[in-house]
Formats: C-alpha cells, sequence, structure tokens
C-alpha cells in the first residue's frame, strides 16, 4: 500500500493536485482512498461530481448514534472512495482535532480492511503542521509526504514549516518528504524561487503543474481535469507524477527484499 500525506498552505492548490493524481492513479487500474483533511471540506468533491460530502464531523455533530462505513465514505470517479474530516463549528474549538477523530473513526471501522486500497492519499492543511493537522507524519499513516508550493512568497514559507516538521521527525522513522510538486501561479522568478527553495531543503521537484484553465473549466463542471481531459497536455503532468510515484515505491520493495 502506498501512503502519501499532501500538503501545503491553503489555497495553494494542493486539493486540486490531490484530486487529479488520485483520478491518475484510478485510471492506471489502483484502488484509491482519499482522505480530506481541511476544514473546509473541499477535498473530493471534484471526485464527486461537484457534490460535497457529509463530513465526518458534521456527522458526529449532528446524529446521535454512531456512524457506519457508509455514512462518511462515498464512492467517486474511478471508484476512489472518499472520507472528509471537516472540522468543529467555526470559531469554535480545534480543527485538528477533526482529523484525529476522523482517523480514530477509520481504524474502528476498519476501512482499511474493507476498502484494501492500493494507494491512500491524506490532502493536509499546512498552513499549521501541529497537533492533528500532524497525525499523518507522525502517526504512521503516511508514509511519504510530498509539498506543494508555488513561487509566492507564504507559499514557501508554508513549505519550509512543513519540512521543518517533518524533520523534527526524522529520527523516530515517521514519514519522509519523497518531493515537491511545483504548482505554478506564474509569478515573477518562480522557477528560480522554488528551485532555490529545492536545492536548499534538499528535496527534489517531482511534480510540475503549469497554471491551465482547462483545470478550472472542469472544475467548475465538478470533476477533475484528468477525468475530463485525460488526453490533455495538463492531465498528462498528473500522469507522470502517478506513474513516478509508482515506480518509486516498486523500487523500495525491491531494495527492502535484497536487505
Amino acid at each position: 500500500m502506498i501512503k502519501i500525506a499532501i500538503y501545503g498552505k491553503g489555497g495553494i492548490g494542493k486539493s486540486t493536485v490531490t484530486a487529479n493524481l488520485a483520478a491518475a492513479f484510478a485510471m492506471r487500474g489502483k484502488k484509491v482512498l482519499q482522505i480530506g483533511c481541511d476544514p473546509k471540506a473541499d477535498s473530493t468533491i471534484n471526485l464527486l461530481g461537484g457534490e460535497p460530502l457529509e463530513p465526518v464531523m458534521n456527522f458526529l455533530r449532528d446524529h446521535d448514534r454512531e456512524p457506519e462505513i457508509d455514512d462518511i465514505v462515498r464512492t467517486g470517479f474511478g471508484g476512489v472512495q472518499c472520507i472528509e474530516t471537516g472540522g468543529p463549528t467555526p470559531g469554535i474549538g480545534c480543527a485538528g482535532r477533526g482529523i484525529i477523530a476522523t482517523f480514530n473513526l477509520i481504524d474502528d471501522l476498519r476501512i482499511f480492511r474493507k476498502f484494501q486500497p492500493d494507494i491512500v492519499l491524506y490532502d493536509v492543511l499546512g498552513d499549521v503542521v501541529c497537533g492533528g493537522f500532524a497525525v499523518p507524519i507522525r502517526e504512521g499513516y503516511a508514509e511519504d509526504i510530498l509539498i506543494v508550493t508555488s513561487g509566492e512568497k507564504m507559499a514557501l514559507y508554508a513549505a519550509n514549516n512543513i519540512r521543518t516538521a517533518v524533520d523534527n521527525f526524522a529520527d523516530r522513522g515517521y514519514a519522509s518528504v519523497k518531493g515537491i510538486v511545483f504548482n505554478h501561479r506564474n509569478v515573477p522568478r518562480e522557477e528560480e524561487k522554488v528551485g532555490e527553495f529545492a536545492r536548499n531543503a534538499g528535496i527534489p521537484i517531482v511534480g510540475d503543474i503549469p497554471r491551465s484553465d482547462e483545470i478550472i473549466e472542469c472544475e467548475e463542471e465538478g470533476m477533475t481535469v484528468v477525468q475530463g481531459l485525460p488526453d490533455s497536455e495538463i492531465s498528462g503532468k498528473f500522469f507522470e507524477l502517478a506513474d513516478f510515484l509508482l515506480k518509486e515505491h516498486e523500487k523500495e520493495q525491491k531494495d527492502a527484499q535484497v536487505q
């Protein structure tokens, strides 16, 4: 099983990257589980035809009974299984607790055992890398981390915070950063800035996503660009990233067998 946490500053496009990556994996014949770990609960909406999924935290708040699998999981494009953690009532409580509650529920319901996914993707807000938001890094849920960033100052600032948080867990055998996904915003000197950050951090750029009106047009129709325009150049970028991650996992498994 490949378990990847995708982090990035709010609004940087990590949910777009995650959903399109999930769709690309699905079109490669893989069973995918995507878990949105953001209070906005919009990670999976473009895998579900534009229809929002009731978040786990909403269900727990609005119902008197314990949720069952069908209450919190919905099947989207390509058979991708979708879950949204959600968050507390605005202004009340800690958003990170939604992630903790959801992950406990996933364990209790044995969701991994039921669906037996090949790929698990966690879409995690990266502005805050503490408490519940750090769970995918430090609790063994994810093995690899992708950091989504553009060349914008605050996006790079958040990316550096994420890298620092991961480094702090390095001696405990937790998830490690697999690479950077460069999501272009076409700001001045963007390639130079992201390249410099990658070199200084010692992290490779493994995905390069140009700014594309096709992504926006497909999302307005409630779908990923991989679903709507699978043969387009921009969709090819997500397929390239998916293929890279599959090959890396295969290589790691072979290396582990040799050892």
